[in-house]
């Protein structure tokens, strides 16, 4: 696991696009949940960090694909392939990302 920020610094439900260890994630906070994703919508190969997340999941600025924070499966067209999941861990109010354990 690798410490990416602190979870003080992401704001609720607002993407946040980091580097983990060469890997482009996109982390999404939720309460006190995070969820990271390939920041790579497998549809269009455009920065999902660069969209919105709504009660769908995080959606895709380009042609609206949306994806399940939880499973990274898309629920709107047009992408049809999941994108990869990462493990996450929350310690002493940090955010740790292991881009080597997909969870999908």
């Amino acid at each position: 696991m690798i410490k990416v920020c602190a979870l003080s610094s992401l704001d609720d439900r607002k993407p946040f696009a980091a580097d983990v260890e060469g890997t482009d994630v996109v982390l999404v906070r939720d309460g006190e949940r995070v969820h990271a994703l390939a920041d790579l919508c497998s549809h269009a190969a455009v920065s999902l960090s660069e969209g919105e997340v709504s009660r769908k999941g995080i959606e895709c600025w380009l042609h609206g694909s949306c994806f399940d924070l939880e499973t990274g499966a898309p629920s709107s067209p047009p992408a049809s392939e999941p994108v990869d999941v990462y493990a996450v861990d929350i310690r002493d109010g940090d955010v740790f990302v292991d881009v080597t354990v997909t969870t999908n």
